[in-house]
């Protein structure tokens, strides 16, 4: 492969993480997971309350102790072509393709929660660690495909990646009456990021370098109100800020061994949620609409290159989600739940060489969770999900020396990159409660 193809590729090492940690996960939990992440308006337990909507707290009036581990399995798959260029930079004709698949292995994914209520009183607390976002990709080294052909070859070698963001929240709901209540919750985020390699720094003449982990603290909120009926309708309503972080600061080393340092900024989108519950005998059901806000967030709203072949943001759009789920609790002491979750794409074609792969962009994903109530205190739950990407998201390789003759971002003619992934994860949980 000649060199002059490398530099189509400048920007995979940051793609191959941020395509998951842009993702929203769609549920905290067993039970909320099981629902689709459905809970804003109808809150099954103390995790799906505390993560969608504060105000939702206040349904609960004993003290609860909620735990959970998921482990996340992907089989995400890296394709790309590439036209071959002659000495003089200009293209023979000829392409190269080829296709990486993942070996990452397991993630897991943990959360705890623990809620007081006192059905004698207005105010319900709570505190929770939740995992909300904590993934990444290993392609290995692979000389049949363009990105990960070894770097004396012009590719990158080895993309790997790690990402997590825990977040710990203390939440307080009030009734204003026995149908409303208000909810508000401080979040104080930790976050940490590997990455090789990685182009958010300047390249030198020995390609982009890699990083050591570096983590970042951060801050936000969440507001909520909830109403029920008393007759089975539920509706709910919540805000969550902005997370904004401190930048990451990045000690990265090139393959000649030079070092440098750089920093990046990586939020975490403000959040939307709308959703409405009805319960009626044997039957729970939920639905949820969620608005997403990539274009208002640090890290997402920017998009292509600085002047020093840097990235400055990879031009996400706004997204929806839709969750549903229904529960069945005619099986004594077995509730039965199904669950679907909807996500449209943040990443336009023109821009999507700047998130692939998009690791945890799934379009649809299916659940499939029960419980059993082993005494009035305690109770062991179960998830499976399945997702999908759908369509693969393509798109062409960006090279910043094209700038000139395809702008705004420098795509190359005849090239294309291409990313494609299924999900699925095991889930399971336990509550206590401690009856009065």
């Amino acid at each position: 492969m000649n060199k002059s193809i490398f530099y189509a590729f400048v920007l995979l090492g940051t793609t191959a993480l941020f395509g998951q940690a842009g993702h929203i996960m769609q549920g905290v939990g067993s039970v909320n997971m099981s629902m689709g992440g459905a809970a804003t308006g109808q809150p099954l337990d103390i995790s799906g309350a505390i993560h969608w909507n504060p105000a939702a707290l206040s349904t609960f009036d004993n003290n609860i102790l909620k735990a959970d581990i998921g482990f996340f399995f992907s089989s995400p798959e890296l394709s790309s072509t590439v036209p071959e260029f002659d000495s003089m930079g200009m293209p023979t004709g000829n392409f190269f393709s080829g296709t990486t698949e993942d070996d990452k292995g397991v993630s897991p994914l943990p959360s705890i929660a623990y809620v007081w209520g006192n059905e004698s009183s207005k105010h319900t607390f709570g505190v929770s660690a939740f995992g909300i976002s904590g993934f990444g990709v290993t392609f290995p080294e692979n000389m049949a495909n363009p990105i990960t052909a070894p770097q004396s070859m012009g590719g990158f070698g080895r993309v790997q990646s790690e990402y997590n963001l825990l977040q710990v929240s203390f939440t307080w709901a009030y009734e204003l009456s026995d149908q409303f209540s208000v909810g508000l919750q401080p979040n104080f985020d930790y976050s940490s990021l590997e990455l090789m390699p990685n182009p958010t720094a300047n390249p030198t003449a020995a390609g982009y370098p890699s990083t050591d982990e570096t983590t970042a603290l951060g801050f936000g909120g969440q507001i909520g109100v909830y109403f029920d009926s008393g007759s089975g309708f539920k509706a709910g309503a919540a805000y969550k800020t902005t997370q904004s972080f401190e930048e990451f600061e990045f000690d990265n080393t090139y393959l000649d061994n030079s070092t440098s340092t750089s920093n990046f900024q990586l939020d975490y989108p403000s959040i939307w949620s709308l959703g409405l519950g009805y319960s009626t005998g044997d039957i729970d059901l939920a639905v949820d609409y969620r608005f997403v806000d990539y274009e208002n967030t640090e890290g997402f709203e920017a998009a292509g290159w600085s002047p020093t072949a840097s990235v400055v943001g990879f031009g996400w759009e706004s997204i929806s989600v839709i969750s549903a789920g229904l529960q069945y609790k005619g099986i004594s002491k077995l509730p039965l739940r199904l669950g679907y979750t909807y996500s449209s794409n943040p990443i336009n074609e023109e821009l999507s060489f700047f998130s692939v792969p998009a690791t945890a962009i799934i379009k649809n994903a299916f659940q499939f969770g029960l419980s059993y109530e082993a005494s009035d205190k305690f109770t062991i739950d179960g998830v499976f999900h399945y997702g999908s990407s759908g369509d693969a998201t393509t798109g062409q390789l960006l090279n910043p020396q094209f700038i000139g003759n395809f702008p705004p971002y420098g795509a190359i003619p005849g090239s294309e990159v291409s990313y494609d992934m299924k999900t699925s994860m095991i889930m399971v949980g336990a509550s206590y409660t401690f009856i009065k």
